[in-house]
């Protein structure tokens, strides 16, 4: 598995949507995030009546032997509230309730920064203990897992008088969830190898179906009552599975080879979309995400880092952030730490990386 290129697909999946152009947070667009692989708590998606979803299903196919062994990692977002708050009276060492100490405000600005309230969020990973697939039939491994709810304050001191001129109030909220992995025999065409090659591998003589199905098991009292926003703060979102193989071959779900056609049209996959990943022919890994991509996906050499907001080119959200007013731009910068690091790199990019991004010619492979 080529793990650096695989990662870099995985994260660009993970933050997909994260914040979009004009990447502030007063912005229309932004104040509905989070629309991607969010897999909320049960009793909310029964509340909404299925139409927020609470689980997630990965089917797909592996060849394998008595040695195939499996690994499983879930990956997703956990979001963090951050509040800016002010204080509601004079600050002094009496004081023993911090939280109370302090009103809530959209936004302040402290020493030429502004601080604004913003969803962030933690970036949470499940992994499955190594599987031998071919040990595993008609025994379902299923891993519960779970995250604590977390409270913070961090106070902000004016330079020019020492005092206490607000604070950022952050909270995650507890979530559970489980992850469950089901393996089956699948029956596929024995006969000559087709020209598109089912295998590199001819020892590779056993076709399963994997089946990874994830849980949100998270507790939201009064369900029908929350809104979506405060069941977001229990949710999984960005949610993904990468999956890869030692000593085993995942099978295309998008282009099968005709002995597995029929086994390929037979999985079924909720909310999510697996497709080859990593060095494009070699099938030792496999990303199922919320976002339809081809087999094999890459990351645009011209591109200078993560811009979040798939919808457009990154020649055009670079010229518009450029033209941004210095008002506009002061509003992107206090948002968080990533849509700050799109601001520096975007004012230092040089004009020969700019120039890169307008347009390049690729090699166009004729199908066989």
């Amino acid at each position: 598995m080529t793990t650096g290129l695989v990662e870099k697909i995985a994260d660009a999946v993970l933050y997909e949507g994260y914040i979009l152009y004009p990447y502030r947070p007063s912005a229309v667009k932004n104040q509905q995030r989070w629309n991607f692989g969010a897999l909320c708590p049960q009793s909310y998606s029964e509340a909404q009546r299925g139409t927020e979803s609470s689980s997630m299903q990965t089917q797909c196919l592996v060849l394998s032997n008595t040695e195939t062994r499996l690994n499983v990692k879930v990956r997703f977002l956990h979001l963090l509230t951050r509040e800016v708050g002010v204080p509601s009276s004079d600050l002094d060492s009496e004081i023993t309730d911090l939280k109370s100490a302090f009103r809530s405000v959209p936004s302040l600005e402290v020493n030429g920064r502004l601080y604004q309230t913003w969803q962030e969020a933690v970036e949470r990973e499940v992994l499955i203990p190594v599987i031998s697939p071919n040990s595993l039939a008609d025994q379902p491994v299923r891993l519960t897992f779970a995250f604590p709810l977390t409270e913070s304050i961090e106070t902000l001191i004016a330079e020019d008088s020492g005092q206490v001129a607000g604070a950022l109030k952050r909270r995650q909220e507890a979530i559970e969830g489980a992850v469950e992995v089901r393996i089956e025999d699948c029956d596929f065409d024995h006969g000559p190898v087709s020209s598109s090659s089912r295998t590199s591998n001819p020892k590779l003589d056993r076709l399963l179906k994997i089946t990874i199905t994830i849980f949100n098991e998270s507790e939201l009292d009064n369900a029908e009552e929350r809104s979506r926003d405060e069941a977001l703060m229990r949710s999984f979102v960005s949610t993904h599975t990468i999956m890869s193989v030692q000593n085993g071959e995942f099978v295309s779900l998008l282009d099968p080879a005709p002995e597995f056609q029929a086994a390929a049209a037979d999985c079924t996959n909720s909310g999510t979309y697996p497709v080859l990943v990593g060095e494009e022919g070699v099938r030792d890994c496999m990303l199922s995400s919320p976002i339809i991509l081809y087999d094999y996906p890459q990351i645009a050499l011209e591109s200078a880092g993560n811009l979040y907001d798939g919808t457009e080119i990154d020649e055009i959200l670079t010229l518009r952030i450029i033209t941004l007013t210095d008002e506009e731009k002061h509003e992107m910068r206090g948002a968080d730490e990533r849509a700050r690091q799109i601001l520096e790199r975007t004012e230092t990019l040089p004009m020969e990386q700019l120039m890169k991004m307008h347009g390049a010619m690729r090699t166009v492979k004729p199908k066989t």
